[in-house]
């Protein structure tokens, strides 16, 4: 084990439906493992370590729902917590583009271990307090990046995820499509509101965090993916959270579920 919890968690007991959930929070690597799996910090800095900006947007956006966060302390580089124990992207060798020297002879062993120290604590907890209420409302916040190597630019804002569960998603795709702030925000920028449904991504994994916890146990949810040029200062991710959050609790009151 670890000496201290491999995770964050914030406002245990804030009255509010939603559990906030950030799988991805932070690049840390721990010293253990050598601070930095042999890759450069350039390359720590990337989306590959973690998702730029979803950090913050997690911790406003639980504040400004009244309601509990939950988020990683360690980088996906060192394990994935958005994948299945059993997933072969569990612990990655090569990310878009970049070796991941020090998972290369990460054997099935190091992959049990890591997945004791860091995995497994971090689940834990994630369902301890989803099963706080009978009635809680999963809301994973992620963040995608702008362009992958040798890959055209993305042009969506946002990605709202799902996979056959979409009581939520499509009240709450509706709603940012019709949500005049948000709008005005993209506009402002210079760019037309582009939100993807099961963009850039396709829906759920077999075993990641989502199918987990929501799917499994029939639990509401939703998966936001904002693109990360979009929230990487402290102050753009309070303004998305802050457009975020009204439509969220509208949505939730206006399905009646």
């Amino acid at each position: 084990m670890t000496a201290k919890a491999p995770f964050h968690i914030f406002g245990v007991d804030r009255p509010g439906r939603f559990l906030v959930t950030c799988d991805h929070a932070t690049n840390r690597v721990p010293e253990e493992l050598g601070g930095d799996l042999g890759i450069s910090e350039a390359d720590m800095q990337r989306h590959i370590a973690y998702d730029i900006g979803a950090r913050g947007v997690t911790r406003e956006l639980a504040r400004l729902l009244d309601s509990p966060s939950i988020e990683t302390d360690f980088s996906r580089l060192v394990i994935d917590p958005n994948r299945g124990e059993t997933d072969p992207t569990l612990v990655m060798k090569l990310y878009d583009g970049t070796i991941i020297a020090g998972n290369r002879h990460a054997d099935a062993k190091e992959v049990t271990r890591r997945i004791i120290a860091y995995h497994r604590p971090y689940h834990m907890a994630y369902e301890t307090l989803a099963a706080q209420r009978d009635d809680v409302v999963i809301c994973a916040v992620h963040s995608f990046t702008p362009q992958l190597k040798n890959r055209p630019p993305r042009p969506w804002q946002i990605g709202i995820l799902s996979a056959y569960d979409r009581r939520i998603t499509d009240p709450f795709i509706k709603a940012l499509e019709a949500a005049p702030a948000l709008k005005a925000e993209v506009e402002r920028r210079g760019e037309r509101l582009v939100i993807g449904d099961n963009d850039p991504y396709d829906g759920h994994l077999p075993g990641d965090a989502i199918d987990t916890h929501a799917l499994k146990h029939g639990r509401l949810n939703l998966l936001i993916e904002l693109r990360s040029d979009l929230i990487e200062t402290e102050a753009d991710q309070r303004l998305w959270a802050g457009l975020l959050a009204p439509i969220l609790t509208e949505t939730l009151k206006a399905t009646g579920l």
